[in-house]
């Protein structure tokens, strides 16, 4: 079985063999409870093409999952007393809910693409704004835990991912996910874990050093928030730096600005890849995107959900995010750190200037096309190489050769997001 693991340093993810791995995710909450078999070959194919190596999905998801049956006409649970129970998952009959979710990890599997796995939405044992109904104690957390885990751990391509999306308010809450964690890594040892926290939030302020923590996830959210997604992973690396990060859901692509559509202002593909690029430089292991009309599937648009899933499918950010991969593994992956020492930030709404190197190499990343002034004699050597990446193809140029001083760097263009690349030159 390919496995993955945690790197020594404890700051990023990685094959058994050492190879790196950089997650590459998408979000589809809703893919087990809303898509048919079809609908699923043809999203993976689509994703597969655009680089994805990970989709987010919920078992007991969010929009009455567990009251509300799949295409198929079943339900992940029976019923004890009204209520669906965490203890009875229905597996009986020809083609249960749970053979309809381990044929989507099957397809995953035959693209290389993992299916990071949140056995339950988080409303089903905090309801807040959901539909609920709260289901869960911390006994039937701890044998659904092992049950689903049991169930699924054959398959290489799972990463389980507690929480969803919901504040851990009370002991109880803490209870529910501790027991869950502890059931799941009791029975599979071998597939990595983390935890999906609510808007705004890290999994350090819900889950910090829980032992069936492998690596932690903020979201940033689809707020004001959004523009600071890189202060939050720095706050996780302050709190729990052994222990690799990343966003599990920056902004939407094609999300209303902070959930108002009356304002017609929809985060854009430049907002992805902005929150992409922040975050590798501060040091991810890896980058979650989403789009606003894939995540539920929609199929009647309106202007909160202003697109068709499958037209959505296809959308511009989803079609570049996979050259942050390609840039991010194309030099030493494992030294590479954060380096605001490099460069002078810009501290205006949405203008952070971000720096990031490893072994003989740097990215400075600016979001809006400003100048760059890079203190290029903090880089070492005589002679420092640089080129421009262009985020929205993947080509990168080469500009010109410095010495060892500070330069100031004018991006090829104002206005679009650009990654000045430095070199060390032998």
């Amino acid at each position: 079985m390919k496995k993955l693991k945690v790197y020594g340093t404890g700051q990023y993810l990685m094959w058994e063999d050492e190879k790196p791995f950089f997650y590459l995710g998408d979000t589809v909450w809703e893919l087990f409870h809303r898509l048919t078999r079809e609908e699923m070959v043809e999203y993976f194919a689509v994703r597969a093409k655009q680089g994805f190596n990970a989709v987010q999905a919920v078992a007991l998801a969010e929009f009455e999952g567990v009251t509300v049956p799949n295409k198929y006409g079943r339900l992940p649970l029976t019923f004890t007393n009204g209520l669906p129970d965490p203890e009875k998952p229905d597996t009986d009959g020809e083609y249960s809910y749970w053979d309809h979710v381990e044929y989507a990890i099957a397809l995953a599997a035959e693209k290389n693409m993992f299916i990071t796995l949140l056995p339950t939405w988080g409303d089903k044992f905090n309801r807040l704004w959901g539909t609920g109904p709260e289901i869960f104690t911390p006994e039937n957390a701890y044998a659904y835990g092992k049950w689903i885990a049991k169930r699924f751990q054959k398959h290489w391509n799972i990463i389980w991912m507690l929480g969803g999306d919901r504040p851990l308010s009370t002991h109880l809450h803490r209870m529910v996910v501790d027991e869950m964690g502890r059931g799941i890594a009791e029975t599979d040892p071998d597939h990595l874990i983390t935890f999906h926290p609510c808007g705004a939030a890290s999994s350090v302020d819900a889950v910090s050093s829980k032992s069936y923590i492998d690596f932690h996830t903020v979201q940033s959210g689809h707020g004001f928030e959004g523009y600071e997604s890189f202060s939050l992973l720095r706050r996780t690396k302050e709190a729990e730096g052994n222990k690799p990060f990343m966003d599990s859901e920056p902004r939407y692509e094609d999300h209303p600005a902070c959930f108002k559509a009356e304002y017609g202002c929809y985060w854009s593909t430049q907002d992805v890849r902005n929150n992409a690029y922040w975050d590798m430089c501060e040091g991810a292991c890896g980058h979650t995107y989403g789009n606003h009309c894939i995540w539920g599937f929609t199929t009647k648009p309106e202007p909160y959900f202003p697109f068709v899933w499958q037209e959505a499918l296809h959308h511009e950010g989803a079609n570049q995010i996979r050259f942050l991969k390609e840039l991010r593994l194309k030099r030493d992956f494992y030294s590479f750190r954060p380096a605001p020492e490099l460069a002078e930030d810009d501290d205006a709404i949405g203008g952070h200037i971000a720096a990031g190197r490893g072994e003989k190499y740097a990215y400075i990343y600016t979001p809006q096309g400003q100048p760059i002034r890079a203190n290029l004699n903090l880089m070492g050597g005589n002679i420092i190489r640089a080129s421009w990446f262009n985020p929205r193809t993947g080509k990168e140029t080469f500009y010109k050769l410095f010495p060892p001083k500070t330069a100031l760097f004018a991006a090829p263009t104002h206005g679009e997001d650009w990654v000045l690349v430095l070199e060390i030159m032998e």
